[in-house]
């Protein structure tokens, strides 16, 4: 232990982590920078803030300010001390609705204060898209703004006082009216008067440098206000006061759709007199979808609201008639809206890849000009970018003349590097010669500070640097931000990684096939850090239970990216921090879809466990549940289904096999069905006629649950289709698995007479990272398919996580295999078959409502729309919920896994099944998540398939051919 760590732990009541896997975890923000610190420090209140700045000024060590870290000037950085407020001082003090005010702790999240001022009618003006997770710290320090600036301004327009503790130990409450400036600060003040007065251009977003003009006495030398946008280098905040506003009632948004984002701009300025509540710009690369768009290659989202929702819309319909646009429509519906607010919060992640799906970068994320200027300035912006031979796709706050935009910088090459700076250089002076701010939200970091004399001269930013030693004379807090800054091309996080491809099992087609592109596709937006329960979101189930930034997608993601660095993470593959990072992963694959880049943790953690364990010996987990498959095939081709269930039951023998298999004492081991699904195919005879569709016996259909299989033989049947199983191939002596080692249960096979090699999705083998293996078995099953690839026939999945692993996981592991691709392009859901292969069928009235939820791999790789409609047409009525069951194919099972499997499990499953309606179905099309329903809340979850079945024959006995 250090001396500045034994300090610390003694004089600290919060919590003090110097390990490997703390420091990593904040070594970078959502900027392209990357900075070291020798330690983290959660305090716990104003004492702790105190005694941690008292011990690193004793010791000469940095201290940064962090909050959500989704800073994207490189600002939540730095080589020592990181304050990380979001663990304990993240609470709401009190909130006054007759004053409309509100007291607030750095590490509160904005939607939580939302929550709390909403049912008063109040909220929190400023809304940056990372609402759901960025914190009351980290705005006022980056004087955020968001979506509704254009009504309610900038964070500084809503602070009212502030707490803090300076660098010396010395506590204020700046305000209004010089109330709690330090010594020295209204000398500075008075005497610059002239230059406060004229330095500053005039417009609503401008970020940049410190608001020393808040200061001036005809401004209300409003102390507090000048420190928004300090980026922590002035003094610790440990409270605040902020004002709240009156939410309008009801809101109508209005989406105007221009020829492109030039003509978008043009307009944004001229419905300002019209009092909206956000106008927002976005081009057509950043929309997945602009048929659901009015007509245009940009549109403006101009929000209204009202005290009715006939007002807003009044209101809205007049912003249309006003603007001139292509095309134009009037979103009323607060579903509808959502989803299009969803598309512009996103983008923040969107951005990040060309539509070619080459990489783009923050760096120039922000820039405002004056709102009249934003036409001619993006005109020139795009000529400088065409110039450079760069891309980017601006959107932003139009309304305000503030642009997003990331752009296709090439940070890993020092050629790239160098016009990186060049180009920063000529974007300043550019903005600075619109009358521009080079920051209009986000700060400047050490993205921008560099530049900043260019924007405001040298005696102006030597202005800076006197305010910030009058504050902070021993230069302790966030050096190298706004004043005497690191060079723009310093520290970037790039620079770290290893230069040529890193050897890997994956194909990852989207990243060029390198594990290096598609670690670095984590930009640190941290929508996985959401808490929040909305919609299908699934992403990030273990973090919303343990709330550790370690679980989280980006936590985890930033582990990866220090491991292949090697400075911080030095065991490479065998790193115990990473494992341990990815051990509470569920491979929900939630994040491949909510992600707005597209990690795919899941993958990356079966990456992981592939290297890790190469050449060692696996857990116990990974042997027992991981080659599941061949277990079952060996318990059904013995014949002792009986015993085995008798052992597995509850007792001794059930207790010592779940100790050696690694599996939770909690859990029950499942029973094996009496009769497999392919042994009740065998003595059936199949109906004749109709399209030929081949129905997949995975693993858990055949040995666990074949009444689901039967039921989707019958429905299937029933809607004129010829169903039929994939071959099979009797073998004798041959080994399981890679064919180089004999286990015990392939000698067990050849020792009971032989086996039928069957087909497999290789699932069980993927999730515990046994990749040899999964790539046998799939090139077995290819082999196997070949007769069926030969025909148009498609592949009926029932299991969800099975039918991702073949959409997904087999084409990315025998890339080199066409067969593969051709196979995963074949694979259909039960919905999408009957929707696609029998579409004038008509299902069963069920007429009942549903609970249960929407399986994770469905949701992240499959989509559910033929679902929502067959369920429709059937009468299914009732949403599901989103989430995770929890229980993850194995990881639920796991050893030390219970408490978490089932706490992901209450946050929207069981819920939804516990206040379901009288006669409600549970669905679960996953096994898992029907295990999981029975083992923890009594309840018998059904698969779609089951649910018609039984209409069938309920439709069949009423009209009397059942008997």
């Amino acid at each position: 232990m250090t001396d500045l760590e034994a300090a610390l732990r003694a004089g600290v009541r919060g919590d003090v982590e110097f390990g490997v896997t703390a420091r990593a975890l904040v070594t970078m923000d959502a900027s392209n920078y990357r900075r070291v610190p020798l330690g983290v420090v959660a305090p716990r209140d104003a004492d702790d803030v105190a005694a941690v700045l008292e011990v690193c000024r004793e010791h000469g060590v940095p201290v940064v300010a962090r909050g959500g870290g989704t800073s994207i000037a490189g600002q939540a950085t730095g080589t020592g001390v990181v304050l990380d407020f979001t663990r304990h001082m993240n609470r709401l003090l009190a909130l006054d609705p007759g004053t409309r005010t509100a007291v607030v702790q750095p590490g509160l999240v904005l939607d939580r204060l939302q929550e709390a001022a909403a049912p008063h009618g109040l909220r929190f003006g400023p809304d940056p898209s990372t609402h759901s997770r960025c914190t009351l710290g980290g705005m006022i320090g980056n004087n955020s703004c968001g979506a509704h600036s254009v009504a309610w301004g900038t964070t500084a327009d809503s602070v009212r006082e502030l707490t803090v503790v300076t660098a010396r130990g010395e506590r204020l409450r700046p305000g209004r009216g010089w109330s709690g400036a330090p010594d020295g600060l209204r000398a500075l003040v008075d005497g610059e008067l002239a230059r406060l007065r004229t330095g500053f251009p005039d417009l609503p977003r401008r970020i940049s440098g410190y608001a020393l003009d808040a200061l001036l006495p005809e401004n209300g030398a409003d102390v507090a206000r000048s420190l928004c946008g300090s980026e922590g280098t002035l003094g610790v905040l440990t409270e605040a006061v902020v004002d709240l506003v009156r939410a309008p009632r009801a809101r109508a948004l209005a989406v105007l759709g221009y020829a492109d984002e030039s003509a978008a701009a043009e307009a944004a300025a001229g419905l300002l007199p019209y009092h909206p509540l956000t106008v927002e710009g976005m081009a057509a690369d950043l929309v997945p979808s602009p048929a659901d768009l009015p007509r245009g290659g940009a549109w403006l989202f101009v929000e209204t609201g009202g005290d009715t929702a006939a007002e807003a819309r009044a209101r809205a319909e007049t912003i249309v008639r006003a603007a001139d646009a292509v095309d134009a429509d009037v979103v009323t519906d607060p579903a509808g809206q959502r989803a299009l607010w969803r598309i512009r919060e996103d983008a923040s992640g969107t951005a990040t890849r060309m539509p070619d799906r080459s990489e783009a970068w923050p760096g120039w994320e922000d820039c405002a000009v004056p709102p009249a200027r934003l036409g001619a300035y993006l005109r020139d912006f795009r000529a400088l970018l065409a110039g450079h031979g760069l891309r980017g796709t601006p959107y932003g706050h139009f309304g305000d003349g503030c642009i997003h935009v990331r752009i296709d910088f090439d940070l890993l090459t020092a050629a790239g590097v160098g016009r990186f700076r060049v180009f920063s250089e000529e974007l300043a002076d550019l903005v600075v010669a619109h009358g521009g701010s080079l920051s209009g939200e986000h700060g400047d970091g050490q993205a921008r500070a560099e530049l900043l004399p260019r924007m405001y001269g040298p005696e102006l930013v030597a202005l800076f640097e006197r305010a910030k030693a009058v504050w902070d004379p021993d230069d302790l807090l966030n050096p190298g931000m706004l004043v005497r800054p690191a060079p723009l091309d310093s520290n970037l996080r790039f620079a770290v990684l290893p230069r040529e491809p890193v050897d890997v099992a994956f194909g990852y087609p989207s990243d060029g096939g390198d594990f290096s592109a598609a670690v670095r596709r984590c930009v640190g937006v941290a929508k996985c850090r959401t808490t929040e329960v909305s919609g299908a979101a699934v992403m990030c189930p273990s973090f919303r239970v343990t709330g550790e930034e370690a679980h989280s997608t980006r936590g985890r993601a930033r582990l990866l990216h220090e491991m292949l660095a090697g400075e911080l993470v030095t065991d490479g593959w065998r790193s115990p921090e990473v494992r341990d990072a990815l051990d509470l992963c569920l491979s929900c694959k939630g994040c491949r879809t909510d992600c707005p880049v597209g990690v795919d943790m899941a993958t990356y953690k079966a990456e992981f466990l592939h290297h890790h364990y190469a050449g060692r010996r696996r857990p116990a987990a990974h042997l027992s549940m991981g080659r599941l498959p061949q277990w079952l095939r060996w318990a059904s081709r013995a014949r002792v289904v009986s015993l085995v269930n008798a052992l597995a039951a509850v007792g001794p023998l059930a207790r010592l096999a779940k100790a050696v298999g690694g599996i939770a004492p909690e859990r029950a081991i499942p029973r094996l069905a009496g009769e497999t699904f392919s042994r009740w195919w065998g003595r059936r005879r199949p109906a004749s006629g109709g399209d030929l569709v081949v129905l997949w016996p995975d693993t858990f259909t055949e040995h666990l649950s074949p009444s689901v299989g039967r039921a989707a033989v019958r429905v299937l049947e029933a809607a004129g289709l010829r169903v039929a199983l994939p071959p099979t191939l009797r073998m004798r002596g041959r080994p399981v698995g890679d064919g180089r080692t004999r286990s015990p249960i392939a000698l067990a096979a050849v020792l009971l007479g032989g086996r039928r090699e069957r087909v497999c999705c290789g699932l069980t083998y993927v999730s515990t990272g046994q990749l040899d293996r999964a790539r046998a078995v799939l090139r077995r099953t290819l082999d196997l398919m070949e007769p069926v690839l030969e025909t148009a026939a498609p592949v009926v999945v029932l299991e969800p996580s099975c039918a991702a692993a073949l959409r997904t996981d087999l084409p990315e592991l025998l890339a080199d295999d066409p067969r593969a691709a051709a196979l995963a392009a074949r694979v259909l859901t039960f919905a999408e078959t009957l929707e696609r292969h029998a579409p004038h069928w008509r299902p069963p009235r069920v007429d009942r409502p549903a609970v249960g939820q929407t399986h994770c791999h469905q949701h992240a790789v499959l989509g559910d729309a033929a679902d929502r409609r067959l369920r429709a047409a059937a009468g299914v009525t009732g949403e599901l919920s989103g989430g995770c069951c929890g229980l993850a194919g194995d990881f639920g099972f796991t050893k030390g896994h219970f408490e978490v499997s089932v706490a992901c499990a209450e946050e929207q499953l069981l819920p939804a099944v516990r206040s379901a309606p009288p006669g409600a179905v549970v669905l679960a099309d996953g096994y898992s998540c029907r295990t999981q329903l029975e083992q923890v809340a009594g309840v018998r979850g059904e698969h779609l398939a089951e649910v018609l079945a039984a209409a069938l024959d309920a439709a069949l006995d009423a009209s009397g051919d059942g008997g």
